[in-house]
C-alpha cells in the first residue's frame, strides 16, 4: 500500500525545515564534537588536525581559569535570575491593578528590552564610570571615595547583573502580565466572598494559575544568563583580574583569541551539558512542586 497523499504532503512541507535544522544545528554540533577531540597545530590551516581523544576535556577540568569563569557565571546567575523573575512578577501584578498611567508604565517597563546589548553596555558604562558617572556623582555628595563599579573585583559582577536586570526585566514583565490577565476574575470574586484577599489570594489563585508562565520564565532566564557574554566582553574584557570572566567569554577567548579551537569546542560541550542539567532540574523542582 502506497503512502497517503497527506503523508507525502507532510514530508514535502517538512523538508525545508529539516534542511535548515541539519545545516545550522546538526552539522555544527557534529563538527564541534569532532573539533573537541582534536587539536589544530597549524593556526593558519584548520584542515590539519591531530587526534587527542578526551585530552581537551581532561585539561579543561584541571584548568583554574575555567573554574574561575564558572564561579563568575554562577555568581552572575545567582544575582540576576531571581531579580529578573521576582521583579518582573511584581511589576506585572502592580500594573495590572487600577493605577493611574498604567499604559505609560507598561511602555516604560518594556522599552529597555528593545535596545541592543551594545547600546545598553555603552550607556551603563557611562553611568558606572568612577570619575564622571551618574551614580558616583550623587555618591560623591555624601562620601569621599565612591567605589569603582566596574573596577572593583567585589562589585563588578553585581554591577553587570544589575544592568542586565534593568535591560531584560521588561520581557518577563510582558509574559507575567499576559498570564495574570488570563486568570478569570470570577476566581477572585469567589475568593473575596470566602474572605480570601491579599497574600492568600496570591498564594492560592494567582501563583497556581501562573505556574506555567513562571516555569517558562525561570527556565529561559537560567539558560540565557548562563550564557552571558556581551556584557563582560564590551564593558570589562573579563577584568579586573579575571573577576568578571564567564564561561562563554572564556570559551570565546580560548577559541578565537588564543586559537585553541579544540579546547574551546570542548568547553562548549561542557556548557551544553550544564544547560541540559539545569533544564532537567528546573522541570523537576519547579514543575513538580507546582503540579
Amino acid at each position: 500500500m502506497g503512502l497517503r497523499k497527506e503523508t507525502i504532503e507532510g514530508i514535502l512541507w517538512s523538508i525545508p525545515y529539516l534542511a535548515v535544522f541539519t545545516v545550522f544545528l546538526v552539522w555544527p554540533a557534529v563538527k564541534g564534537l569532532y573539533m573537541s577531540l582534536h587539536t589544530y597545530p597549524n593556526k593558519f590551516d584548520l584542515t590539519e588536525t591531530e587526534w587527542v581523544g578526551l585530552q581537551n576535556y581532561v585539561e579543561l577540568f584541571q584548568d583554574p581559569v575555567f573554574y574561575n569563569a564558572m564561579e563568575g557565571t554562577l555568581l552572575f546567575v545567582a544575582v540576576s535570575v531571581p531579580a529578573l523573575v521576582i521583579l518582573g512578577l511584581v511589576m506585572a501584578l502592580g500594573v495590572n491593578r487600577d493605577v493611574t498611567g498604567k499604559r505609560t508604565l507598561r511602555a516604560i517597563y518594556f522599552s529597555p528590552y528593545v535596545l541592543t546589548v551594545a547600546v545598553v553596555a555603552l550607556v551603563w558604562g557611562q553611568v558606572y564610570s568612577q570619575s564622571y558617572g551618574l551614580i558616583n556623582y550623587y555618591l560623591g555628595l555624601v562620601m569621599e571615595n565612591p567605589p569603582g563599579w566596574l573596577t572593583s573585583p567585589d562589585l563588578v559582577m553585581a554591577s553587570l547583573a544589575f544592568m542586565t536586570v534593568w535591560w531584560l526585566v521588561g520581557f518577563n514583565f510582558v509574559i507575567f502580565l499576559a498570564a495574570r490577565q488570563s486568570i478569570p476574575e470570577r476566581l477572585y470574586e469567589a475568593a473575596r466572598l470566602d474572605g480570601a484577599t491579599g497574600w492568600r489570594a496570591f498564594k492560592d489563585i494567582t501563583l497556581p494559575q501562573m505556574r506555567n508562565s513562571v516555569v517558562f520564565v525561570v527556565m529561559v532566564q537560567f539558560i540565557l544568563q548562563f550564557q552571558v557574554f556581551a556584557q563582560p566582553y564590551i564593558m570589562t574584557q573579563g577584568g579586573p583580574s579575571n573577576s568578571s570572566d564567564t564561561l562563554v567569554y572564556y570559551l570565546y577567548r580560548s577559541a578565537f583569541s588564543q586559537q585553541q579551537f579544540g579546547y574551546g569546542a570542548a568547553m562548549g560541550y561542557v556548557l551544553v551539558a550544564i544547560l541540559i542539567l539545569i533544564a532537567v532540574v528546573n522541570f523537576k523542582v519547579i514543575g513538580d512542586s507546582n503540579a
